[in-house]
This record gives C-alpha cells, sequence and structure tokens, in this order.
C-alpha cells in the first residue's frame, strides 16, 4: 500500500557512448568526436561547452577522483521529456582510453581487457567517481561541481556509436570502419539497442558518410544519425532516439537530415543574435563596459537565449563590435564638425584674398600659426592622431585639431575656401555694381516695389551676374538706405517748419484743423511728397514729431542720445569737477598771505615810476594796508622788452598779481597786446594754470599836462579794456596832484589783488559766509538744438575755459556760474544750457533776464528752430545769437551758410539784438569777453525784465511748477553803477580781437578786409551793430592802427556828422549818464505815412498824460518814433530802445509784446503759413481790412500772430501787440466783466455743466450714475475693471499710454460690443491698447458728474497752497474721505492704475506729471469758458500728479514717497508793490533715466559744489 502511495520515479537509463580510441598510432592526432558530443548533449549552452577534451593525462589526473583510474568518464545525467511529456534521466558513460602522458601508452586499469571488450560491457562500477566537465577539472576539482556516479556503478542500457566522417587527422577512414565494424559486433553481442552517430557532419566528406550510411543498411534495426557537436545539430536527436528503442512506449523520433537541421538550428541562432544585437544597440555610450552592460540585461530572455546559443565570448565580442561602432561614429562625427568648422576658422585667419590666393596648403598653415587667433581656432596635441587621443573625448572643446589639417580632405576644405573667397570678391563687386547701378535710377522711390525697377535693370550686367536673392537683397538695402534718408530729410524739414508746430501752449493736442493746416503747408514740400508710398509711415513720423512738440522730454527726444540736454549734463558733471579740482590746487596755498609779489607792466619808464612810487610809501618793503602789514616783492617790466615773457616765467617768483599802467592811446593798447599774448602763452603753450588766471589791473597815470583833453577817453577806454579782461580799472581820483600816481590809486590796486586771490581761494574752498554763494544776479539760459553738428563743449568753451567758472547749486545739472566784473562790481551770472524744446517751458513760465540762441549755420532747421522759439520770447528780454560753424572760409565758400548766417545777423538787426559767430577751428571763442555786452545790456535791463515778469498776471494765478534757479533773498536791493558809455552799443577797442569796425557781414568780395585774432586766426566781423551813431562815437579818437575801410550795406543809417561833438561834450559833462541807443530803421515794406506821427487828437490818451501833440522825426532819416502811450522825442540823452526811460518810470512800464512783431523775418514766415492755409481773402483784401482796423486801434492777439497777421505786421514798431490804448481796453474789460458776471448768473441757475454726447447711438450703461453701474458686492464698474485689466495684462509697456489717441471707429466699438454683450472679452476683439485706454477714458467723461465731485474742487486748490509738503498731503487725504463711497471706490482704483502706469515710465514714457496731464480734465471736468477755472488749471493737473505719486499714502496707508516732481503750489504774492519777485528757479526736463544718469560727484573736500 505503501509503494502505491510514492510518486513514481522517471525511468533511468544508461547510454554508453563508444568510438575509435586508442594512441595517437591508432586514432591520429585527434578524436572522433565522443567528448564533444556528450559535452554538448549533457551541457548544451554554449559556454558550459568545451571543444577541446585530451586523452593525454598524467598519472596523478588519471588516479584522481574524475578519472578515478577508470577508462571511462561518467558526463552526468539529463532529464528529459518526450513529446508525450513523459520525462526520463539519461545516464551518459563516455568509453576511451586514457594515454600516459610520460610513455604516451594506456594507462593501466583494474580492468585489464582491450578497448573493444571493455567498451561492449554492460556493468560498470567506480567508487565515489566524479562527473567529468572538462580537462581543466583535473587536478582542481574543489573549483568545479562535484557530483557522484549514482551509487557507484552503472548498467547501460544502450549504446552510442560514433563515427567521424570528417577528413580526420593522420587516420584512414577504412581502418577506422575496420575498428567500428569489430567494436560493433561486440556490441551486438550485449543484445542492447545502438545507434550510429556519425560526428563532425560541419565538416563531412560525403563519400564517407555514404560508406557510413552503407554500413548501417547492411545491419538490421541499425539507425544514422548526421551530428555536429559544435553547432549543436541532431546532437539531442540520437540520445533520443536511442532511449525510444529502449522504451518502444515513447514515440519514435524523426530523424533529419543534417543539411536540414543545420538550417534550422541556423535559424534559430540568427534570430536570437537579431534580438540580442538589437539590445545591445540601446547602448550608446562607447565608454560603457561590458560588466556594466551585461549586469543590467542578464536576465532579458532575448539575452539569456544568445547567452545559451553562442555564449559570452560570442556576446561580448558582438557587444565590443558594436561600442567601436559608436566610437568611430562619434569620431566621424567630430571629423565632420571639425572639417565643417575648418571653413570658419580659414575665414577668421586667411580672410585675405590677396594674401593667400597663391599660396600652397602646406605655406598656408605656416602662416596660420603665426596668427594670434591661431589657438583659438586649433589645439596641437602632444600624441597624434588625434583620434586616438582623450582629444576626442573633450566635447566642449570646440577647437580643431591642427594634425587633421595634414589630411586631403583639409586641403579640399582650403582650396575651396580660396575659390569661395574670389567667387565672393566677384559677387560682392558685382553686388556693389549692381547697387552703383540702382542708385543711378532716379525715379526710384521710397516704398517703391521690386516688381516695378525689375524691368528697367533686366539687361544690366551685374544684375544677371548676381542671383535673384542677392539682386532682392540689394534692392532692399537700397531701399532702407533711401527711406532712412528720406525719413531723416522729412524729419529735418519738419523742424525747419518749426514755426509751424510750436504756436501751441505745451501739452495741449493739436486740432483737426491745425492738422489740416500741417499737411497742406507740407504737401508742397519735396521731402513730403517722398515718402508718398509710405503715407502710414509719415504719418506716423509727424504725429511722432507733433507728440513730442507738445509733450517734450529728453527721454522721448527725437536725437535719442544726442538730446542737447543729456550730452550738457554729462559735459558738466565731467568738466566742472575737474575745474573745481583745478583751483582748489592752484589756490589753496594763497589763502592766507603775508607777502605780495607783483608784476609791474608799463611802457617808457612808467613800470618802474610805479615801484619807485610803491616804495616811497613803504618802509623796507613793507606796505601797510587796512590795518595789516604785507611784504611786497615788485617786479617792473618794460612792456617793449623783448625778454617781457622769460622774465614773467621764472621758477622763483609766483606773482600773485600784475599792475598795468599806462597814461596815453598808445601806451593803452600795447599793454592790451601783451596782456593777449601773456594768455595765450600760459594757456595754450606753457599750459600754465596759475599764469593764465593770474589776476591784471589797470592803473590810469596821472597827465599833468592834458587833463582836461585826454583823461575822459584815456578813462573810457580804460574802462573799455577793463570789462573786456574782466580786471579793475583805477581810475585817476578827483583833482589835481603834483604825481603821476597817487596813495589812494595804489590801495585801491592792491586791495583789487588782494581781493582777486582771495575770491579764487574763495570758489573752491569751504569758507561758510554769510552771502550764499549760489545766489545769482543774473539768470541766463542758452538755447540750442538737439542734433546740430557741433560738439558741446564749442559753445560752453566760453565759460568752462574762463577762470571765473564754477558748478551751479547741487541738483542743477544744466547751469554753471560765472563770477564776472560788470560795470564797477563783480556779478554772478547763472549760465543753464537747455536744448529749444526744454527752454519752452522756461520761456512760458520762468524769469529770464536773457537768451543766448545757439544755432548751426549748417543747418536750416537749426535756423527755424531759432525762429519758432525766438518769435514766442518777449521783447523785452535782451537776446545773444550766436551762429556756430567751421571756420570764417565758410562764409565765402558755401552758400547755404552764408544764407543763415546773413539771415541770423538780420534778425539780430531788426530785433535789436546781439549776432556773433563761434567757429570750431579757431580758438577765440574760448575767450568769456563774446558775451560781455550782451550780460552788460541784460544787467542793464534787469529791473525792466523783472518789473515785466511780476506784471504777468497769468504767470501770478497759474504758478505751480518746481523751480531749479535758487531762489534769492536779496531782492533788488542791487546798486547798478555803469561805466562812462553803455558797453552793448560799443564797438571794440582797438586791441581787441573783435576788431575795430562792427558792421553787417562781408559780401564775398570784401575777403581781403578780414582781421587776425590773438592765434592769427582770420575771422570775419559778426557783432550787430544796436546802432551806428554809437559806432561811429566809438572811433572819436582814432586808434594808432589803420581802420578798416566798412563795407557798404544797405538799409544801415548813416553818422550824424555832429554826433562825435554831442558824445564828447556828453562824457565831459556827465561822466556816469549813460549815451542812449536810437532805434534801427523800420522795416521796408512799411507804409510811407508811418513816417509822420498820427496828431495826438486821433489817439486816447492815458490818464495823466503830458499833452506832446506830436512826434519830432528822428535826426537821421526824418522818421517818426512812436512809443507805447507816449509820443517822445529822440534827442541826445536818456531814451532807450526808442523810448524814454523816464517817461516808462512815471506812467508804467509798457506792456511786453514778442520778437515776433518786430522782426519781419520772424513774422513774416509765421504769415507766410497762414497764408498758405487761410487763401480766402487776398493780400489786398487783407490790407484793406488791416486799414480799417488800424483806425480802431484794434488789439491784435499776444499769442498768435496768425490770428492778425497783416496788421499787425504793417503797424510796424506800432504794431496793435505792442501798444495799446488804456481807455478803449478799459471799455473792453468792462464789456467782458459784465458778460461775465451775465454768464455767472445764469450758471447760477442752471444745473453743473453736463458733459456733451459724444455717442451716436443709445445706451443703458455709459453716460449713467456711477451709482447705477455698481454694486456692494462689486463697487468697480465692470467696464473700467476689463479695460484695466486689458491695459495691465497686455499694454502697460506701451509708449504714450493714454497719451496717444487710439482709433475711434475701435473705442465706440468697444462701448457698443460692451453694451450688447457685458461679458464680452476684450482679448478677442482684436483692439489696440490704446483703444482700448481711450474707451475707458471716455467712460469717465460720460458720466453726468465728475469722478471728483464739483463740490471739493475749490477745498483742492485751496489745499494746494499749503507749502508745508507733509501738511498739504495730510488736507488732501481728509478731502478725499468726502468723497461719496462709490466715487471714492472708483477712484481709488483709477488713480491705483495710474500709479502702476506711471512705474513704467522707463519704457512707456508716461510719468506721473504725464499721466495727470491727461487725466485731470477727465476726472475733474473742468469748465473750461470759466476765466477763473483757466487760471488755475497747473494746480488741478498737479493735484493729480499728486494723487498718483502718493497713491500708497492716500489709499493704502503707506509713507509718502519723495518724489522728484512735488505738488508743493506757492502762488506769487499778491502784493503789487514789490518790483522784484524772489527769484524762482528754472522748470527743467525730467533727469535723465538711472541707466544715462553719471555717476554722481564725489563729496568735494573743500565743499565748493
Amino acid at each position: 500500500m505503501m509503494a502505491k502511495n510514492k510518486e513514481p520515479r522517471p525511468p533511468s537509463y544508461a547510454v554508453s557512448v563508444v568510438g575509435l580510441s586508442g594512441t595517437e598510432k591508432d586514432k591520429g592526432n585527434c578524436g572522433v568526436g565522443k567528448s564533444c558530443l556528450c559535452n554538448r548533449f549533457v551541457r548544451s549552452k554554449a559556454d558550459e561547452y568545451y571543444p577541446e577534451h585530451t586523452s593525454v593525462l598524467s598519472t596523478i589526473d588519471f588516479g584522481g577522483r574524475v578519472v578515478n583510474n577508470d577508462h571511462f568518464l561518467y558526463w552526468g545525467d539529463v532529464t528529459q521529456s518526450g513529446e508525450d511529456g513523459i520525462e526520463c534521466r539519461i545516464h551518459v558513460i563516455e568509453q576511451t582510453e586514457f594515454i600516459d602522458d610520460q610513455t604516451f601508452l594506456p594507462h593501466r586499469s583494474t580492468n585489464l581487457q582491450p578497448y573493444i571488450k571493455r567498451a561492449a560491457a554492460s556493468k560498470l562500477q567506480s567508487a565515489e567517481k566524479l562527473m567529468y566537465i572538462c580537462t581543466d577539472q583535473l587536478g582542481l576539482e574543489q573549483d568545479f561541481e562535484q557530483k557522484q556516479m549514482p551509487e557507484g556503478k552503472l548498467s547501460i542500457d544502450g549504446f552510442l556509436l560514433c563515427i567521424d566522417v570528417s577528413q580526420g587527422c593522420n587516420r584512414k577512414f577504412d581502418d577506422q570502419l575496420k575498428f567500428v565494424n569489430n567494436l560493433y559486433i561486440q556490441l551486438s553481442k550485449s543484445k542492447k539497442p545502438i545507434i550510429i552517430a556519425a560526428t563532425k557532419c560541419d565538416e563531412c566528406v560525403d563519400h564517407y558518410l555514404r560508406e557510413v550510411q552503407a554500413f548501417a543498411s547492411n545491419k538490421k534495426n541499425l539507425v544514422v544519425v548526421e551530428t555536429s557537436a559544435r553547432f549543436n545539430v541532431n546532437v539531442e536527436t540520437c540520445f533520443t532516439a536511442l532511449v525510444q528503442m529502449m522504451d518502444k512506449t515513447r514515440g519514435k523520433p524523426k530523424i533529419i537530415p543534417y543539411l536540414d537541421a543545420y538550417k534550422t538550428q541556423r535559424q534559430l541562432v540568427v534570430t536570437a543574435t537579431d534580438k540580442f544585437e538589437k539590445l545591445v544597440q540601446t547602448v550608446r555610450d562607447y565608454h560603457a563596459t561590458w560588466k556594466t552592460v551585461s549586469n543590467k540585461l542578464k536576465n532579458h530572455p532575448d539575452y539569456e537565449e544568445y547567452i545559451n546559443l553562442e555564449g559570452t565570448k560570442k556576446a561580448k565580442n558582438t557587444f565590443s563590435k558594436h561600442i567601436e561602432q559608436l566610437k568611430q561614429e562619434h569620431i566621424r562625427k567630430r571629423r565632420e564638425e571639425y572639417v565643417n568648422a575648418l571653413p570658419r576658422a580659414l575665414n577668421n585667419l586667411l580672410s585675405n584674398l590677396d594674401e593667400i590666393e597663391h599660396l600652397s596648403w602646406s605655406e598656408a598653415l605656416k602662416l596660420m600659426e603665426k596668427r594670434p587667433d591661431f589657438q583659438s581656432c586649433f589645439v596641437v596635441l602632444e600624441k597624434t592622431p588625434w583620434d586616438e587621443t582623450d582629444h576626442i573625448d573633450k566635447v566642449n572643446d570646440r577647437r580643431i585639431p591642427f594634425d587633421l589639417l595634414t589630411t586631403l580632405e583639409a586641403e579640399k576644405v582650403y582650396q575651396n575656401h580660396v575659390q569661395h573667397l574670389i567667387s565672393e570678391k566677384r559677387r560682392v563687386e558685382m553686388k556693389e555694381k549692381f547697387k552703383k547701378t540702382l542708385e543711378k535710377i532716379q525715379f526710384i522711390s521710397p516704398g517703391q516695389p521690386w516688381e516695378e525697377v525689375i524691368c528697367f535693370v533686366m539687361e544690366d550686367e551685374a544684375f544677371k551676374y548676381i542671383t535673384d536673392a542677392d539682386s532682392k537683397e540689394v534692392y532692399s538695402r537700397h531701399q532702407r538706405e533711401i527711406v532712412e534718408k528720406a525719413k531723416e530729410e522729412f524729419q529735418e524739414m519738419l523742424f525747419e517748419h518749426s514755426e509751424l508746430f510750436y504756436d501751441l501752449d505745451l501739452n495741449a493736442t493739436p486740432s483737426s484743423d491745425k492738422m489740416s493746416e500741417i499737411h497742406a503747408v507740407l504737401s508742397e514740400e519735396p521731402r513730403y511728397k517722398a515718402l508718398q508710398k509710405l503715407a502710414p509711415d509719415r504719418e506716423s513720423l509727424l504725429l511722432k514729431h507733433i507728440g513730442f512738440v507738445y509733450h517734450p522730454t529728453k527721454e522721448t527726444c527725437l536725437s535719442g542720445q544726442n538730446c542737447m540736454d543729456i550730452k550738457v549734463e554729462q559735459l558738466l558733471a565731467n568738466s566742472l569737477l575737474q575745474l573745481d579740482h583745478g583751483r582748489s590746487n592752484l589756490y589753496h596755498d594763497s589763502a592766507n598771505i603775508d607777502k605780495v609779489n607783483l608784476f609791474i607792466l608799463g611802457k617808457d619808464g612808467l613800470a618802474q615810476e610805479l615801484a619807485n612810487e610803491i616804495r616811497t610809501q613803504s618802509t623796507d618793503d613793507e606796505y601797510a594796508l587796512d590795518g595789516k602789514i604785507y611784504e611786497l616783492d615788485l617786479r617792473p617790466v618794460d612792456a617793449k622788452s623783448p625778454y617781457l615773457l622769460t622774465q614773467l616765467w621764472t621758477s622763483t617768483f609766483k606773482p600773485h598779481g600784475c599792475f598795468c599802467v599806462f597814461n596815453s592811446i598808445e601806451s593803452l593798447n600795447f599793454i592790451g597786446e601783451c596782456i593777449g599774448k601773456i594768455r595765450t602763452e600760459a594757456s595754450q603753450i606753457r599750459r600754465d594754470k596759475y599764469m593764465a588766471n593770474l589776476p591784471f589791473t589797470l592803473i590810469l597815470a596821472n597827465q599833468r599836462d592834458s587833463i582836461s583833453k585826454n583823461l575822459p577817453i584815456l578813462r573810457h577806454q580804460g574802462q573799455q579794456l577793463a570789462n573786456k579782461l574782466q580786471c579793475p580799472f583805477v581810475d585817476v581820483p578827483a583833482g589835481t596832484y603834483p604825481r603821476k600816481f597817487n596813495e589812494t590809486q595804489i590801495k585801491q590796486a592792491l586791495r583789487g589783488v588782494l581781493e582777486a586771490v582771495k575770491h579764487n581761494f574763495d570758489v573752491v574752498s569751504p569758507v561758510p559766509t554769510i552771502k550764499d554763494l549760489s545766489e545769482a544776479d543774473l539768470r541766463i539760459v542758452m538755447c540750442a538744438m538737439c542734433g546740430d553738428p557741433f560738439s558741446v563743449d564749442l559753445i560752453l568753451s566760453p565759460f568752462l575755459d574762463s577762470h571765473s567758472c564754477s558748478a551751479a547749486q547741487a541738483g542743477q545739472s544744466n547751469s554753471l556760474m560765472l563770477d564776472k566784473i560788470i560795470g564797477e562790481k563783480r556779478r554772478r551770472i547763472q549760465i543753464t544750457i537747455l536744448s529749444y524744446h526744454s527752454s519752452i517751458g522756461v520761456r512760458k513760465d520762468e524769469l529770464v533776464h536773457g537768451y543766448i540762441l545757439v544755432y548751426s549755420a549748417k543747418r536750416k532747421a537749426s535756423m527755424g528752430m531759432l525762429r519758432a522759439f525766438l518769435s514766442e520770447v518777449q521783447d523785452t528780454i535782451p537776446v545773444q545769437l550766436v551762429a556756430v560753424t567751421d571756420s570764417q572760409a565758410d562764409f565765402f565758400e558755401n552758400e547755404a551758410i552764408k544764407e543763415l548766417m546773413t539771415e541770423g545777423e538780420h534778425i539780430a538787426t531788426e530785433i535789436t539784438a546781439k549776432f556773433t559767430a563761434l567757429y570750431s577751428l579757431s580758438q577765440y571763442h574760448r575767450q568769456t569777453e563774446v558775451f560781455t555786452l550782451f550780460f552788460s545790456d541784460v544787467l542793464e535791463k534787469k529791473n525792466m525784465i523783472e518789473n515785466s515778469y511780476m506784471s504777468d498776471s497769468t504767470r501770478e494765478t497759474t504758478h505751480t511748477s518746481e523751480d531749479v534757479f535758487p531762489r534769492s533773498p536779496r531782492g533788488s536791493s542791487l546798486d547798478y553803477n555803469y561805466p562812462d558809455s553803455e558797453d552793448d552799443t560799443e564797438g571794440p577797442p582797438p586791441y581787441s580781437p573783435i576788431g575795430d569796425d562792427v558792421r553787417l557781414l562781408p559780401t564775398p568780395s570784401d575777403r581781403s578786409k578780414y582781421r587776425l585774432d590773438l592765434e592769427g586766426n582770420e575771422y570775419p566781423i559778426h557783432s550787430t551793430p544796436l546802432n551806428c551813431h554809437d559806432h561811429e562815437r566809438n572811433h572819436k579818437v582814432p586808434p594808432p592802427i589803420k581802420p578798416k575801410p566798412l563795407v557798404p550795406k544797405t538799409n544801415v543809417k548813416k553818422l550824424d556828422p555832429n554826433l562825435l561833438k554831442t558824445i564828447e561834450a556828453g562824457i565831459c559833462k556827465n561822466p556816469r549818464k549813460q549815451p542812449s541807443r536810437v532805434p534801427t530803421a523800420p522795416p521796408e515794406n512799411i507804409d510811407q505815412s508811418d513816417n509822420y506821427a498820427d496828431p495826438v487828437d486821433t489817439i486816447f490818451k492815458h490818464k495823466g498824460f503830458a499833452d506832446d501833440i506830436y512826434a519830432v522825426p528822428d535826426d537821421s532819416q526824418n522818421r517818426i518814433i512812436k512809443v507805447r502811450n507816449s509820443i517822445v522825442i529822440n534827442t541826445q540823452g536818456d531814451e532807450e530802445n526808442g523810448y524814454s526811460d523816464r517817461i516808462s518810470r512815471s506812467h508804467g512800464e509798457r506792456r511786453p509784446s514778442k520778437y515776433k512783431y518786430k522782426s519781419k523775418t520772424l513774422f513774416s514766415k509765421a504769415k507766410s503759413y497762414y497764408r498758405r492755409t487761410h487763401s480766402d481773402a487776398s493780400d489786398d483784401e487783407a490790407f484793406t481790412t488791416s486799414k480799417t482796423k488800424r483806425k480802431g486801434r484794434h488789439r491784435g492777439s499776444e499769442e498768435d500772430p496768425l490770428l492778425s497777421p497783416v496788421e499787425t505786421w504793417k503797424g510796424g514798431i506800432d504794431n496793435p501787440a505792442i501798444t495799446s490804448d488804456q481807455e478803449l481796453d478799459d471799455k473792453k474789460m468792462k464789456k467782458k466783466t459784465h458778460k461775465v458776471k451775465e454768464e455767472k448768473k445764469q450758471k447760477k441757475k442752471t444745473k453743473a455743466l453736463n458733459p456733451p454726447i459724444r455717442r451716436n447711438w443709445e445706451s443703458n450703461y455709459f453716460g449713467m450714475p456711477l451709482q447705477d453701474l455698481v454694486t456692494p458686492e462689486k463697487p468697480i464698474p465692470l467696464f473700467v475693471e476689463k479695460c484695466v485689466q486689458f491695459i495691465e495684462d497686455t499694454g502697460l509697456c506701451t509708449e504714450g499710454l493714454y497719451r496717444v489717441s487710439g482709433n475711434k471707429t475701435d473705442q465706440d466699438n468697444i462701448q457698443k460690443q460692451f453694451d450688447q454683450d457685458r461679458s464680452i472679452s476684450l482679448e478677442s476683439m482684436e483692439v489696440t491698447v490704446n483703444a482700448v485706454a481711450g474707451a475707458l477714458k471716455a467712460f469717465f467723461a460720460d458720466l453726468p458728474d465728475p469722478l471728483i465731485p464739483y463740490s471739493l474742487h475749490q477745498e483742492l486748490l485751496e489745499t494746494s497752497k499749503i507749502l508745508d509738503k507733509t501738511e498739504r498731503l495730510h488736507e488732501l487725504k481728509e478731502i478725499v474721505k468726502k468723497f461719496h463711497p462709490v466715487n471714492y471706490d472708483v477712484f481709488k482704483y483709477i488713480i491705483t492704475h495710474l500709479n502702476r502706469v506711471s512705474q513704467q515710465y522707463k519704457t512707456n514714457f508716461m510719468t506721473a506729471d504725464n499721466l495727470s496731464i491727461c487725466f485731470w480734465p477727465t476726472l475733474m471736468r473742468p469748465d473750461f469758458e470759466n476765466r477763473a477755472f483757466l487760471s488755475t488749471t497747473k494746480i488741478h493737473q498737479s493735484v493729480i500728479e499728486t494723487f498718483i505719486q502718493q497713491c500708497q499714502f492716500f489709499f493704502y496707508n503707506g509713507e509718502i514717497v519723495e518724489a522728484p516732481n512735488t505738488v508743493a503750489c506757492q502762488l506769487p504774492p499778491s502784493n503789487t508793490v514789490q518790483m522784484v519777485e524772489p527769484m524762482v528757479p528754472l522748470q527743467l526736463p525730467p533727469p535723465l533715466q538711472p541707466q544715462l544718469i553719471q555717476p554722481q560727484l564725489p563729496a568735494d573736500p573743500l565743499g565748493i559744489i
């Protein structure tokens, strides 16, 4: 029962493999394949198959446990499953014969029978015999698997007879077959199954196989199986067939011929190989190792199958081949990269065709090695070739291995490179030739398509040579050039027509009529028509120009970094710092001096006489002055000495000053020439800053014999020279003295030297003084146009090269200070240098004492800008015109330059202004003296200018801007003392570099009449004569040199022959009395009737006016001079600018007009624009209208001459803009006042001002009260939210946001779509940001009431006047809290949005100031018909600017922001008794963007800046 419960064991069979064995003599030098057949069957895996098994063993190996002194081997067992699923175990025994490796005879065994007998034995026994694996196992059994033969004995169940059908080694097949036959006989006796295994069929000899088959066929039931142990073909089949013969129950296996079985086996191997190779190809890094990869793949079935079939060795070889392929592929790619990079390297190193065209490759290599960039393109390796070094792994090193260049491939690349250079040179030549062909075709216009031009160049040689792409590229480049040139010329044209654009206020928006006027004028210009095919671009340029004109800042300047404001800031930041540091070194040692070193310069012994006089008044060379003793070291030098300059420059003597003494016109002229030589030698040759700034003092010596005759002239000329040199003049005191010099003169001169030394030290020392150094007596604005073709330092050099120049107050980056002697006192002059676009705001709002208007004589646009600016300047303010060009020769050689210089001088003559020219190639402009006469004129008119400024009621009510000029506490308490004659009407003295003869520009025929400046440069004379009487007066005493003849000029008045006597008598009678200027002749086209005065009864008289009935004709041309509210007789004494200063002071200053009414040139330009756009009436009709209106003294517009262009000009000096009738004005004002009162009464009866209906459709949303559009949950109107969200998401950085108008149709469409669908997405509408911004502004404009209630406007206005910033902001915050809650929420929301917009000002150029300009009318809804409201527009705008800047403070409890532009608004004092308002600064443009600002100047240790 127990036996039945046990699982049946699989049947076990023992198979004995037999065949030819024995010594080498018997079997040859190789076996018949018994061991290989057993090995393949028992251990079929390729790694466990050993092709070599030896039968020659040592005695030790033979006696080991594996062989165990037996001539058979136990190979182990194999469990096999048949087709029917029944398993069986097959034990394999190999019968062989082992040979002693010493005797080469069979080893002696326990069984001494011969092989044939032993092999046929059916019972085998060997105690503890181990399984055989391979030959290496013998002697190292412990290193291999140890498995014993079962129970030490086996019964053989069948025999496998092996017959080698290969060629064999030293063995005859017949002998083998004979041996097999005998063996078979013995085996058959055992009655056991036998199968013949034909071994080594992979090396089969066909007839051997046939003989084996024949042998088997002669035997009963003897089967032949064709096998190959090497390829594992039919090995298992032969054992399976033998088992079937032993167990008849098993299915009979099919015996397959070798070739068929081989094909099947090879197919398995090929399939497994493909799978394995695909597996291996997943490895892409050629650095991978077999160990790493095999560990990763060992469990993969494809890997295991291939290892079983082909073995690890083959797998590793396959892997190694793959890795080598990867490496070679990498090397190939690197080689391709190097070869592809080689042309670029050759372009860098060998780009000159002329240099390499005839060089061989080896010569080119040597040339490349010498190039400095060789190492950056190539690398020379220590080991070569490069592909066998680690350089192939340096992927980041793109340098080409130099040994690669020795290949033929590299040489071919070089040859191709040379050919490419040759063809490229030819191609470039033909492209340039084609470009020149295009340039010759005149009808090609900007924007013209290529298709319209191609037909005209079809036959061109260059066009045929180059490709279509090249021809299109050349044409595109040509188009870009002509388009760019056309745009530049168009922009230049716009500047040339500046009068057309600058007649409206800043921050205005041009009306449609204005735009039509602009287009009408410009359309006649060829430069306008040139962009006809680029009309959108032309319109964009025009709008951009208009936007800049109305909203000018240096950030948006059309000249970019060439903006004059930027360049001036940069130059002053560097120059003033160096200037101050240089001065500190010069004068630091001269602060407290006890010893004074003096040069005394004179002619004919005067210097020695003065030195003797000083020594006479001294005690042992010690001089007492003002309670202090000074040691004097005097060095008298004769001006005629040939060693003058050598005596001045000595290492042992450092002078503190120089006394220059004269007693005649000749000695004065000589002294002037000497001083010019000294300064030129010091500044230009020796570069001696100390001597260049040496203080000079002019001393007039007493003349006993001719005191009454020559003294006034000497005094006058001496003072003139002192003014030019900016040095003190010591006059002969009143009374008669026996000696030439007296103690008073010497003390005054010494005080001047000590004061000059102290002044030079004070400029750079931090010594505190009561007087603020930043206070300015005069404020001058110098204007220049951005982009003019001259350097900024050229126009600033007259100031920066002066020893009296210093930095202005901190924060005034565009200003500098000058200390100059004007009259008899030293004055502080602040010069602010601005671009014209920045000066416009200054001209309208700030107190300026004078303008220096600079223009380039090479550029019409520069003159156009000057005309536009000058036209709106009040005629009470002195003006200096400065033309800039390269040299005086330009005037004669270039007609355009001559025309512009002549026009500038003509304008200056018309408006009684100064004119001069600066030459970049001359050093004369380095002298500050070119502006001395202008400064004197400004100082003379200072009171009148300030009184005029104070009387401007518009400024008093609208002034809110922050200023850059410091406020002066001194008021108008200046003491004005002037020299004997009026400086700005004087011709220069004989020594002056300006010249003797003051005249207009010379004609080309007068080129011989040049004057030499101090450096020997020729230049013409360009100082404008204010009146010719003064000109002749100056030459009452002729200079020692021969005067040059004057060029005849038309329209210049001749001198009265008796004038000189009158001047001399006036000087002698009253030396301090100022002679007057006589006005220039009226314009040519004034009607002759204007030469006579109207009777007084035709004029409305001013109250209290003197009953002067007629005016006296001019004394030179018998013309009447008519003056505002007065008829003045032009006598020799007291008039200035054509009116009596005495009468002006008695009856009030005349009301200032503008220069455009004084200059025919300026006014005719504006009139020409007017006529071109308003041509409804002819000139005759206009003239008739003018005559009619003049009878009624109609008052023309002061702001725009175009409103009454003909009348104002025909009036000449008496034009209505300048003269006015007080009674008529009073009547008009009464009417207007009455009308205003009636309007106010009507407004009180009506409701608040309703906005105009802008929409042309009915809406239930837009135009509705704000309260109807919000809910407590959503306090912001949905439309506002959508617009703000869209703008902040897509266009916060859009340039000109809220300033540039969007498309009106798009704005309306946005609101219409929102009316229809409140959920509409603005993004889906594809509208521009500007259109959305416009729709948002329109929403607020359509509200029934403004967002800021009218009831709070007055409170905001009053609060804005609070001076203290913190208090003002807190008061404004309280007012905001009074808003209706709905208004408050929306106002907070929109202001927060605008604050975010302003934070992007660097890209959108919309500062808080700009945004407030755009938004305040929308938020406050002003009544522009109310004059009172108009007077406070700037204040309201500044309030909105404050809300935007201080958004965090007002709405989010944040801190107060220190904004660059605060909102402090201080109205001018209402006390009209005060004659001069405290000085207020100019309003400069916004500061530079952070990246454009020069580094801040370091703190000056001496505290000057």
